[in-house]
Protein backbone atom coordinates (compact mmCIF):
# COMPACT_ATOMS: atom_id res chain seq x y z
CA UNK A 1 0.00 0.00 0.00
CA UNK A 2 1.37 3.52 -1.04
CA UNK A 3 2.49 5.68 1.91
CA UNK A 4 0.20 8.37 2.58
CA UNK A 5 1.09 11.81 1.83
CA UNK A 6 1.02 15.42 2.29
CA UNK A 7 -0.79 18.01 0.69
CA UNK A 8 0.29 21.76 1.40
CA UNK A 9 -2.66 24.39 0.72
CA UNK A 10 -1.66 28.02 0.19
CA UNK A 11 -3.48 30.91 1.31
CA UNK A 12 -3.91 32.22 -2.04
CA UNK A 13 -5.25 28.26 -3.11
CA UNK A 14 -8.39 27.89 -1.14
CA UNK A 15 -10.91 26.25 -4.49
CA UNK A 16 -12.29 23.26 -4.01
CA UNK A 17 -11.43 22.32 -7.43
CA UNK A 18 -7.44 22.62 -6.84
CA UNK A 19 -4.86 19.90 -8.72
CA UNK A 20 -3.39 18.80 -4.81
CA UNK A 21 -7.11 17.77 -3.98
CA UNK A 22 -8.21 16.55 -6.62
CA UNK A 23 -4.82 14.40 -6.60
CA UNK A 24 -5.31 13.57 -3.20
CA UNK A 25 -7.05 10.98 -1.02
CA UNK A 26 -9.32 12.04 2.13
CA UNK A 27 -8.97 8.74 3.41
CA UNK A 28 -5.26 8.39 3.20
CA UNK A 29 -3.57 11.70 3.01
CA UNK A 30 -3.51 15.01 5.28
CA UNK A 31 -3.84 18.78 4.46
CA UNK A 32 -1.32 21.38 5.99
CA UNK A 33 -2.29 25.15 6.27
CA UNK A 34 -0.18 27.55 8.05
CA UNK A 35 -0.07 31.12 8.64
CA UNK A 36 3.48 31.69 9.32
CA UNK A 37 5.63 34.76 10.25
CA UNK A 38 7.67 35.28 7.05
CA UNK A 39 4.95 35.21 4.81
CA UNK A 40 2.86 37.40 7.06
CA UNK A 41 6.13 39.33 7.25
CA UNK A 42 8.03 39.60 4.21
CA UNK A 43 6.80 42.86 2.77
CA UNK A 44 4.40 44.52 6.04
CA UNK A 45 1.35 43.27 4.60
CA UNK A 46 -1.69 45.51 5.55
CA UNK A 47 -3.67 43.90 8.97
CA UNK A 48 -7.10 43.91 6.69
CA UNK A 49 -5.20 41.76 3.88
CA UNK A 50 -3.61 39.51 6.56
CA UNK A 51 -7.56 39.58 8.12
CA UNK A 52 -8.83 38.26 5.02
CA UNK A 53 -6.70 35.91 4.57
CA UNK A 54 -6.09 34.01 7.79
CA UNK A 55 -9.82 34.41 8.08
CA UNK A 56 -10.63 32.71 4.78
CA UNK A 57 -7.79 29.79 5.29
CA UNK A 58 -9.40 28.74 8.41
CA UNK A 59 -13.23 28.44 7.21
CA UNK A 60 -11.62 26.80 3.96
CA UNK A 61 -9.80 24.46 6.54
CA UNK A 62 -13.09 23.83 8.48
CA UNK A 63 -14.83 23.42 4.46
CA UNK A 64 -12.51 20.53 4.06
CA UNK A 65 -12.58 18.91 7.39
CA UNK A 66 -16.55 18.54 6.84
CA UNK A 67 -15.78 16.88 3.69
CA UNK A 68 -14.05 14.07 5.11
CA UNK A 69 -10.24 15.43 5.39
CA UNK A 70 -8.04 15.73 8.07
CA UNK A 71 -6.27 19.24 8.36
CA UNK A 72 -3.30 20.00 10.25
CA UNK A 73 -3.85 24.15 10.65
CA UNK A 74 -1.32 25.53 11.92
CA UNK A 75 -1.71 28.99 13.43
CA UNK A 76 -0.06 32.31 13.52
CA UNK A 77 0.38 31.68 17.68
CA UNK A 78 2.29 28.83 16.92
CA UNK A 79 5.17 30.94 16.02
CA UNK A 80 6.19 29.11 12.82
CA UNK A 81 9.10 30.67 10.82
CA UNK A 82 8.46 29.90 7.30
CA UNK A 83 6.17 27.41 5.72
CA UNK A 84 8.66 24.67 5.42
CA UNK A 85 8.72 24.49 9.17
CA UNK A 86 5.07 23.92 9.33
CA UNK A 87 5.19 21.04 6.67
CA UNK A 88 8.30 19.91 8.85
CA UNK A 89 6.26 19.75 11.75
CA UNK A 90 3.26 17.72 9.73
CA UNK A 91 5.54 15.38 8.68
CA UNK A 92 7.04 14.21 11.94
CA UNK A 93 3.44 13.63 13.45
CA UNK A 94 2.56 11.98 10.04
CA UNK A 95 4.46 9.24 8.04
CA UNK A 96 4.54 10.50 4.71
CA UNK A 97 5.99 9.45 1.91
CA UNK A 98 5.38 12.96 -0.37
CA UNK A 99 4.58 15.97 0.46
CA UNK A 100 1.64 17.85 -2.78
CA UNK A 101 1.59 21.17 -3.95
CA UNK A 102 -0.37 23.00 -6.08
CA UNK A 103 2.38 25.34 -7.74
CA UNK A 104 2.40 28.65 -6.12
CA UNK A 105 2.46 32.03 -7.55
CA UNK A 106 5.17 33.51 -6.77
CA UNK A 107 8.62 32.61 -8.14
CA UNK A 108 10.18 33.18 -4.22
CA UNK A 109 8.17 30.33 -3.21
CA UNK A 110 8.42 28.17 -5.98
CA UNK A 111 12.20 27.98 -5.80
CA UNK A 112 12.65 27.29 -2.38
CA UNK A 113 9.98 24.36 -3.24
CA UNK A 114 11.84 23.14 -5.75
CA UNK A 115 15.64 23.96 -4.38
CA UNK A 116 15.08 23.25 -0.57
CA UNK A 117 12.50 21.83 0.88
CA UNK A 118 13.05 18.46 -0.23
CA UNK A 119 16.46 18.55 2.00
CA UNK A 120 14.80 19.84 4.75
CA UNK A 121 11.92 17.74 4.95
CA UNK A 122 13.33 14.21 3.72
CA UNK A 123 9.88 14.02 1.34
CA UNK A 124 9.73 14.35 -2.07
CA UNK A 125 7.96 17.94 -2.93
CA UNK A 126 5.96 17.44 -6.37
CA UNK A 127 4.69 20.64 -7.62
CA UNK A 128 1.11 20.06 -9.65
CA UNK A 129 0.35 22.91 -12.12
CA UNK A 130 -2.19 25.58 -10.79
CA UNK A 131 -5.35 24.97 -13.45
CA UNK A 132 -7.25 27.89 -11.62
CA UNK A 133 -6.45 30.15 -14.73
CA UNK A 134 -7.87 30.32 -18.05
CA UNK A 135 -4.23 30.26 -19.91
CA UNK A 136 -1.64 28.02 -18.97
CA UNK A 137 2.29 29.55 -18.52
CA UNK A 138 3.54 27.05 -21.69
CA UNK A 139 0.51 28.77 -23.57
CA UNK A 140 1.56 32.28 -22.87
CA UNK A 141 5.23 31.37 -23.07
CA UNK A 142 3.71 29.94 -26.94
CA UNK A 143 1.98 33.33 -27.63
CA UNK A 144 5.08 35.45 -27.27
CA UNK A 145 7.86 33.48 -28.84
CA UNK A 146 9.30 35.68 -31.86
CA UNK A 147 6.81 38.39 -30.80
CA UNK A 148 9.10 42.10 -30.59
CA UNK A 149 6.20 43.50 -28.40
CA UNK A 150 3.97 41.39 -25.87
CA UNK A 151 0.51 44.12 -26.24
CA UNK A 152 -2.40 42.67 -24.01
CA UNK A 153 -4.91 43.90 -26.82
CA UNK A 154 -3.46 41.20 -29.38
CA UNK A 155 -3.36 38.38 -26.17
CA UNK A 156 -7.39 39.48 -24.92
CA UNK A 157 -8.36 38.81 -28.54
CA UNK A 158 -7.09 35.41 -28.84
CA UNK A 159 -7.73 34.51 -24.86
CA UNK A 160 -12.00 35.87 -26.51
CA UNK A 161 -11.79 33.05 -29.12
CA UNK A 162 -10.21 30.51 -27.75
CA UNK A 163 -13.62 30.94 -24.41
CA UNK A 164 -16.11 32.22 -27.08
CA UNK A 165 -16.69 35.12 -24.34
CA UNK A 166 -18.36 38.13 -26.19
CA UNK A 167 -18.02 36.00 -29.36
CA UNK A 168 -20.86 35.57 -32.72
CA UNK A 169 -21.19 32.59 -33.89
CA UNK A 170 -19.01 33.81 -37.05
CA UNK A 171 -16.03 34.02 -35.45
CA UNK A 172 -16.51 38.06 -34.73
CA UNK A 173 -16.74 40.12 -31.60
CA UNK A 174 -20.42 40.98 -30.08
CA UNK A 175 -20.77 44.37 -31.57
CA UNK A 176 -18.25 44.26 -33.98
CA UNK A 177 -15.37 45.72 -31.87
CA UNK A 178 -13.02 43.92 -29.82
CA UNK A 179 -12.58 46.96 -26.83
CA UNK A 180 -14.87 49.25 -25.69
CA UNK A 181 -12.15 51.12 -23.44
CA UNK A 182 -12.97 54.39 -25.46
CA UNK A 183 -16.66 54.64 -23.99
CA UNK A 184 -15.57 54.15 -20.40
CA UNK A 185 -14.09 57.26 -19.13
CA UNK A 186 -17.46 59.32 -17.87
CA UNK A 187 -16.55 61.89 -15.09
CA UNK A 188 -19.09 60.85 -12.17
CA UNK A 189 -21.40 63.84 -11.51
CA UNK A 190 -22.89 62.53 -8.18
CA UNK A 191 -26.61 61.68 -9.96
CA UNK A 192 -26.56 58.07 -9.43
CA UNK A 193 -26.95 56.14 -6.72
CA UNK A 194 -24.12 54.18 -5.43
CA UNK A 195 -24.28 50.95 -4.29
CA UNK A 196 -21.34 50.14 -2.71
CA UNK A 197 -19.40 46.84 -2.06
CA UNK A 198 -21.33 43.40 -0.59
CA UNK A 199 -20.59 43.83 3.34
CA UNK A 200 -20.54 40.67 5.39
CA UNK A 201 -20.55 40.76 9.52
CA UNK A 202 -17.17 38.78 10.77
CA UNK A 203 -18.45 35.66 12.29
CA UNK A 204 -16.91 34.14 15.60
CA UNK A 205 -13.68 32.91 13.42
CA UNK A 206 -12.90 36.39 11.77
CA UNK A 207 -13.56 37.90 15.22
CA UNK A 208 -10.58 35.60 16.61
CA UNK A 209 -8.26 36.69 13.34
CA UNK A 210 -8.90 39.99 13.98
CA UNK A 211 -8.13 40.03 17.93
CA UNK A 212 -4.53 38.08 16.69
CA UNK A 213 -3.82 40.06 14.04
CA UNK A 214 -4.23 42.93 16.33
CA UNK A 215 -1.86 41.72 19.15
CA UNK A 216 0.82 40.40 16.58
CA UNK A 217 0.72 43.61 14.48
CA UNK A 218 -0.67 46.37 16.49
CA UNK A 219 1.87 49.00 14.79
CA UNK A 220 1.96 47.28 11.05
CA UNK A 221 -0.08 49.95 8.56
CA UNK A 222 -3.45 49.47 8.01
CA UNK A 223 -6.93 49.57 9.81
CA UNK A 224 -8.66 46.64 11.08
CA UNK A 225 -12.33 47.39 11.55
CA UNK A 226 -14.61 47.61 10.32
CA UNK A 227 -13.67 44.54 8.82
CA UNK A 228 -16.80 43.45 5.85
CA UNK A 229 -14.66 41.74 3.33
CA UNK A 230 -16.16 37.76 2.11
CA UNK A 231 -14.00 34.86 3.93
CA UNK A 232 -15.94 32.12 2.22
CA UNK A 233 -16.54 30.78 -1.26
CA UNK A 234 -20.74 31.56 -0.78
CA UNK A 235 -20.21 34.91 0.65
CA UNK A 236 -17.91 35.37 -2.62
CA UNK A 237 -20.28 34.48 -4.47
CA UNK A 238 -22.86 36.52 -3.00
CA UNK A 239 -20.45 39.61 -3.56
CA UNK A 240 -20.45 38.84 -7.09
CA UNK A 241 -24.32 38.80 -7.67
CA UNK A 242 -24.16 41.83 -5.83
CA UNK A 243 -22.23 43.45 -8.49
CA UNK A 244 -23.91 42.03 -11.50
CA UNK A 245 -27.04 43.22 -10.37
CA UNK A 246 -26.30 46.54 -8.75
CA UNK A 247 -23.33 47.90 -10.31
CA UNK A 248 -22.24 46.44 -13.13
CA UNK A 249 -25.15 48.53 -15.56
CA UNK A 250 -22.77 51.91 -15.10
CA UNK A 251 -19.19 49.71 -14.26
CA UNK A 252 -18.08 50.57 -18.06
CA UNK A 253 -19.24 54.31 -17.62
CA UNK A 254 -17.53 55.51 -14.61
CA UNK A 255 -14.64 52.95 -14.01
CA UNK A 256 -11.81 55.90 -14.61
CA UNK A 257 -13.50 57.96 -12.25
CA UNK A 258 -12.64 59.63 -8.72
CA UNK A 259 -14.86 61.17 -6.38
CA UNK A 260 -14.48 62.19 -2.71
CA UNK A 261 -17.72 60.64 -1.99
CA UNK A 262 -17.26 57.43 -2.69
CA UNK A 263 -14.16 55.21 -2.34
CA UNK A 264 -15.67 52.03 -4.30
CA UNK A 265 -18.07 53.96 -7.36
CA UNK A 266 -18.83 51.01 -9.11
CA UNK A 267 -16.12 48.51 -8.88
CA UNK A 268 -16.69 45.33 -8.28
CA UNK A 269 -14.11 44.37 -5.47
CA UNK A 270 -14.02 40.76 -6.48
CA UNK A 271 -10.13 40.68 -7.51
CA UNK A 272 -9.76 39.45 -3.65
CA UNK A 273 -11.73 37.03 -3.98
CA UNK A 274 -10.49 35.93 -7.61
CA UNK A 275 -6.51 35.49 -6.16
CA UNK A 276 -7.35 33.89 -3.41
CA UNK A 277 -9.34 31.10 -4.97
CA UNK A 278 -13.07 31.88 -3.39
CA UNK A 279 -14.26 32.25 -7.09
CA UNK A 280 -13.22 31.02 -10.67
CA UNK A 281 -12.55 33.60 -12.98
CA UNK A 282 -14.08 31.97 -16.20
CA UNK A 283 -17.68 31.52 -14.13
CA UNK A 284 -17.38 35.24 -13.07
CA UNK A 285 -16.51 35.76 -16.67
CA UNK A 286 -19.71 33.83 -18.13
CA UNK A 287 -22.02 35.17 -15.10
CA UNK A 288 -21.25 39.07 -16.82
CA UNK A 289 -22.03 37.79 -19.91
CA UNK A 290 -24.88 36.63 -19.40
CA UNK A 291 -25.98 40.03 -18.13
CA UNK A 292 -25.26 41.82 -21.41
CA UNK A 293 -27.27 38.51 -23.21
CA UNK A 294 -29.97 39.38 -21.17
CA UNK A 295 -30.31 42.90 -21.57
CA UNK A 296 -29.50 43.61 -17.57
CA UNK A 297 -26.18 45.43 -18.35
CA UNK A 298 -24.61 46.87 -21.55
CA UNK A 299 -22.05 45.96 -23.89
CA UNK A 300 -19.20 48.36 -22.53
CA UNK A 301 -19.63 47.76 -18.97
CA UNK A 302 -19.49 43.96 -19.61
CA UNK A 303 -16.63 44.14 -22.17
CA UNK A 304 -14.48 46.45 -19.69
CA UNK A 305 -14.93 44.04 -17.00
CA UNK A 306 -14.20 40.91 -18.76
CA UNK A 307 -11.04 42.50 -20.39
CA UNK A 308 -9.45 43.08 -16.80
CA UNK A 309 -10.40 39.63 -16.04
CA UNK A 310 -10.13 37.64 -19.23
CA UNK A 311 -7.33 39.76 -20.63
CA UNK A 312 -5.01 41.72 -18.17
CA UNK A 313 -5.37 39.39 -15.09
CA UNK A 314 -4.50 36.32 -17.64
CA UNK A 315 -2.09 38.71 -19.26
CA UNK A 316 0.25 39.80 -16.66
CA UNK A 317 0.38 36.49 -14.92
CA UNK A 318 2.44 34.82 -18.71
CA UNK A 319 4.45 37.84 -18.73
CA UNK A 320 5.53 37.24 -14.62
CA UNK A 321 6.12 33.52 -15.10
CA UNK A 322 7.62 34.24 -18.75
CA UNK A 323 10.28 36.61 -17.71
CA UNK A 324 11.09 36.23 -14.03
CA UNK A 325 13.66 36.35 -11.72
CA UNK A 326 15.35 38.97 -14.21
CA UNK A 327 12.09 40.72 -14.98
CA UNK A 328 12.21 42.14 -11.00
CA UNK A 329 15.60 43.30 -11.42
CA UNK A 330 14.42 45.86 -14.31
CA UNK A 331 14.23 49.94 -13.80
CA UNK A 332 15.38 50.93 -17.31
CA UNK A 333 14.15 54.56 -16.06
CA UNK A 334 16.61 54.51 -13.63
CA UNK A 335 14.62 55.89 -11.06
CA UNK A 336 16.41 55.62 -7.61
CA UNK A 337 14.57 58.11 -5.76
CA UNK A 338 13.04 56.71 -1.57
CA UNK A 339 9.49 56.21 -1.53
CA UNK A 340 8.26 59.26 0.45
CA UNK A 341 6.90 59.01 3.91
CA UNK A 342 3.19 60.16 2.99
CA UNK A 343 2.66 56.61 1.01
CA UNK A 344 2.23 55.45 4.31
CA UNK A 345 0.91 58.66 6.59
CA UNK A 346 -0.82 59.99 4.35
CA UNK A 347 0.00 64.07 5.16
CA UNK A 348 0.50 65.56 1.90
CA UNK A 349 -1.19 68.51 0.80
CA UNK A 350 -2.40 66.86 -2.57
CA UNK A 351 -5.91 65.93 -2.23
CA UNK A 352 -5.84 63.46 -4.27
CA UNK A 353 -2.65 61.57 -3.24
CA UNK A 354 -4.03 62.16 0.23
CA UNK A 355 -7.59 60.69 -0.23
CA UNK A 356 -6.16 57.57 -2.10
CA UNK A 357 -4.02 56.41 1.08
CA UNK A 358 -6.77 57.10 3.28
CA UNK A 359 -8.74 55.07 1.38
CA UNK A 360 -5.86 52.41 1.40
CA UNK A 361 -5.31 52.49 5.16
CA UNK A 362 -9.20 52.18 5.92
CA UNK A 363 -9.93 49.17 3.53
CA UNK A 364 -6.53 47.46 1.94
CA UNK A 365 -7.95 48.72 -1.65
CA UNK A 366 -8.19 51.58 -4.11
CA UNK A 367 -9.23 51.19 -7.22
CA UNK A 368 -7.26 50.83 -10.40
CA UNK A 369 -7.13 54.46 -11.48
CA UNK A 370 -6.31 55.56 -8.02
CA UNK A 371 -3.19 53.27 -8.28
CA UNK A 372 -1.99 53.78 -11.92
CA UNK A 373 -2.84 57.23 -12.26
CA UNK A 374 -2.39 58.95 -8.69
CA UNK A 375 -0.06 57.00 -6.40
CA UNK A 376 1.74 55.30 -9.56
CA UNK A 377 1.51 58.15 -11.67
CA UNK A 378 3.14 60.30 -8.57
CA UNK A 379 5.50 57.20 -7.99
CA UNK A 380 7.07 57.54 -11.59
CA UNK A 381 7.37 61.33 -12.02
CA UNK A 382 9.30 61.33 -8.70
CA UNK A 383 11.37 58.85 -9.63
CA UNK A 384 11.04 56.32 -7.03
CA UNK A 385 12.78 53.35 -6.52
CA UNK A 386 11.12 50.76 -8.18
CA UNK A 387 11.46 48.10 -5.62
CA UNK A 388 10.31 50.12 -3.15
CA UNK A 389 7.40 50.92 -4.98
CA UNK A 390 6.47 47.31 -5.63
CA UNK A 391 7.13 46.20 -1.40
CA UNK A 392 4.57 49.23 -1.24
CA UNK A 393 1.69 48.17 -3.72
CA UNK A 394 2.27 44.31 -2.70
CA UNK A 395 1.95 45.34 1.18
CA UNK A 396 -0.67 47.52 1.60
CA UNK A 397 -3.19 46.13 -1.10
CA UNK A 398 -5.58 43.14 -0.08
CA UNK A 399 -5.49 41.83 -3.66
CA UNK A 400 -1.80 42.13 -4.01
CA UNK A 401 0.24 38.93 -4.68
CA UNK A 402 3.42 39.35 -6.41
CA UNK A 403 2.61 37.18 -9.59
CA UNK A 404 -0.27 40.19 -10.06
CA UNK A 405 1.21 43.35 -8.67
CA UNK A 406 4.98 42.90 -9.82
CA UNK A 407 4.11 43.30 -13.30
CA UNK A 408 1.46 46.06 -12.88
CA UNK A 409 3.89 48.27 -10.83
CA UNK A 410 7.29 47.67 -12.74
CA UNK A 411 5.35 47.57 -16.11
CA UNK A 412 2.09 49.71 -16.13
CA UNK A 413 3.24 51.95 -13.60
CA UNK A 414 7.29 52.52 -13.38
CA UNK A 415 7.41 51.63 -17.07
CA UNK A 416 10.79 49.98 -15.72
CA UNK A 417 10.54 47.06 -18.05
CA UNK A 418 11.00 49.17 -21.32
CA UNK A 419 7.38 49.00 -22.62
CA UNK A 420 6.45 45.01 -21.97
CA UNK A 421 3.14 46.07 -20.71
CA UNK A 422 1.94 49.71 -22.12
CA UNK A 423 4.21 51.32 -25.54
CA UNK A 424 4.19 54.57 -23.04
CA UNK A 425 4.70 55.94 -19.80
CA UNK A 426 1.57 55.86 -17.98
CA UNK A 427 2.87 59.37 -17.47
CA UNK A 428 0.24 62.44 -16.70
CA UNK A 429 -0.17 66.18 -15.43
CA UNK A 430 -2.70 66.88 -12.87
CA UNK A 431 -5.43 67.75 -15.70
CA UNK A 432 -6.07 64.03 -16.15
CA UNK A 433 -6.88 64.20 -12.13
CA UNK A 434 -9.52 67.19 -12.36
CA UNK A 435 -11.06 65.69 -15.30
CA UNK A 436 -11.41 62.53 -13.95
CA UNK A 437 -11.89 63.28 -10.24
CA UNK A 438 -13.27 66.12 -8.07
CA UNK A 439 -10.10 66.36 -5.56
CA UNK A 440 -9.03 69.32 -7.43
CA UNK A 441 -11.57 71.64 -5.81
CA UNK A 442 -10.66 70.73 -2.24
CA UNK A 443 -6.65 70.83 -3.09
CA UNK A 444 -4.64 73.43 -1.83
CA UNK A 445 -2.70 73.24 -4.80
CA UNK A 446 -3.62 74.89 -8.05
CA UNK A 447 -3.96 72.80 -10.98
CA UNK A 448 -4.40 75.27 -13.79
CA UNK A 449 -1.09 76.62 -13.47
CA UNK A 450 2.62 74.54 -13.43
CA UNK A 451 5.49 77.06 -12.44
CA UNK A 452 4.10 78.86 -9.61
CA UNK A 453 4.45 78.41 -5.65
CA UNK A 454 1.30 76.69 -5.24
CA UNK A 455 0.75 75.00 -8.76
CA UNK A 456 -0.31 71.52 -8.73
CA UNK A 457 3.05 69.14 -8.57
CA UNK A 458 1.98 66.79 -10.99
CA UNK A 459 2.01 69.49 -13.43
CA UNK A 460 5.88 70.72 -13.13
CA UNK A 461 6.80 67.19 -12.61
CA UNK A 462 5.23 65.96 -15.64
CA UNK A 463 7.35 68.46 -17.35
CA UNK A 464 10.01 67.76 -15.75
CA UNK A 465 9.89 64.02 -16.49
CA UNK A 466 9.45 64.50 -20.16
CA UNK A 467 12.43 66.99 -20.84
CA UNK A 468 14.34 63.95 -18.62
CA UNK A 469 13.73 61.30 -20.36
CA UNK A 470 13.67 63.00 -23.84
CA UNK A 471 16.59 60.83 -24.75
CA UNK A 472 14.35 57.48 -24.75
CA UNK A 473 11.08 59.44 -25.49
CA UNK A 474 11.69 62.24 -27.76
CA UNK A 475 10.87 60.40 -30.90
CA UNK A 476 8.44 58.08 -29.61
CA UNK A 477 5.78 57.83 -32.37
CA UNK A 478 3.10 57.97 -29.42
CA UNK A 479 4.88 60.77 -27.57
CA UNK A 480 5.17 63.15 -30.23
CA UNK A 481 2.37 65.70 -29.38
CA UNK A 482 3.80 65.81 -25.90
CA UNK A 483 7.19 66.64 -27.17
CA UNK A 484 6.16 69.47 -29.42
CA UNK A 485 3.97 71.06 -26.93
CA UNK A 486 6.67 71.26 -24.81
CA UNK A 487 9.01 72.98 -27.53
CA UNK A 488 6.66 75.69 -28.10
CA UNK A 489 6.68 76.71 -24.72
CA UNK A 490 8.49 79.88 -24.08
CA UNK A 491 11.86 79.13 -22.83
CA UNK A 492 11.40 81.22 -19.67
CA UNK A 493 7.98 79.32 -19.18
CA UNK A 494 10.07 76.32 -19.42
CA UNK A 495 12.82 76.91 -17.20
CA UNK A 496 9.92 78.35 -14.41
CA UNK A 497 8.10 74.92 -14.53
CA UNK A 498 11.63 72.78 -14.61
CA UNK A 499 12.74 75.05 -11.16
CA UNK A 500 9.08 74.59 -9.90
CA UNK A 501 9.81 70.62 -10.13
CA UNK A 502 13.01 70.89 -9.44
CA UNK A 503 12.26 72.45 -5.75
CA UNK A 504 9.62 70.26 -5.44
CA UNK A 505 12.30 67.25 -6.06
CA UNK A 506 14.84 68.72 -3.26
CA UNK A 507 11.83 68.67 -0.51
CA UNK A 508 9.66 65.76 -1.37
CA UNK A 509 8.37 64.44 1.74
CA UNK A 510 6.62 67.89 2.27
CA UNK A 511 4.65 67.91 -1.13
Amino acid sequence: MPRPRLILILGDQLSPGLSSLAEGNPARDRIVMAEVREEAGYVPHHRKKLVFLFSAMRHFAARLRRQGWTVDYHGLDQGLGDLCDAVLKSAREFDAGELLVTEPGEYRLREAMKRHWPQRLSLSVRLLEDRRFLCRAETFRDWAAGRKQLRMEFFYREMRRHTGLLMEPDGEPVGGRWNFDADNRKRYDGKLRLPGPARFEPDATTRQVIDLVAEHYPDRFGDLEPFWFAVTETQAEEALAHFLEQALPHFGDYQDAMTEGDDFLFHSLLSPYLNAGLLDPLKVCEAAERCYREGRAPLNAVEGFIRQILGWREYVRGIYWLLMPDYKEENRLASHADLPWFYWSGETKMRCVAEAVRATREHAYAHHIQRLMVTGNLALLLGVEVKQIHEWYLAVYVDAYEWVELPNTLGMVMHADGGYLGSKPYAASGKYIQRMSDYCGACRYKVSSAEEDNSCPFNSLYWHFIQRHRGRFGKHPRMGMVYKAWERMAPARRRAILQRAEALLDDIENL
